[in-house]
């Protein structure tokens, strides 16, 4: 996702975070504190995690086949660039109980087998 484009969507998020507590709040005029901070959490805890989820997704990193060998991630282990072995998917877990996936390279160390998802 280019850059204005990702810019646009957050925008279009945090709209619909805004009006989305607009909303509560009128459904809920005698909320206490407490359940006005949960539910402005709730909705930022999802903000969160889309952002987390387009902002990893825009990275170069997911897909190690179309960066030079130079520009790839380093091993852990023993330092050599880390070579591309296919795209996977993985669910992540993120702050407010919220799931993240992620479509990115799995990489492998061509000198000592170790592998990486994400690449780091």
């Amino acid at each position: 996702m280019e850059r204005d484009a990702l810019e646009a969507r957050w925008h279009a998020l945090i709209e619909e975070v805004v009006s989305g507590m607009r909303d509560w709040r009128t459904a809920h005029p005698r909320a206490t504190f407490r359940e006005i901070e949960a539910a402005i959490n709730e909705r930022l805890d999802r903000l969160r995690a889309r952002m987390l989820e387009e902002a990893a997704l825009a990275s170069r990193a997911t897909d190690l086949a179309g960066l030079a060998r130079a520009e790839r991630p380093a091993c852990p282990e023993c330092g050599q660039p880390l070579e591309a072995r296919g795209q996977h998917e993985r669910t992540v877990t993120v702050q407010g109980d919220q799931q993240v996936r992620l479509r990115r390279s799995y990489a492998v160390c061509p000198s000592c087998g170790g592998g990486l998802f994400p690449p780091r």
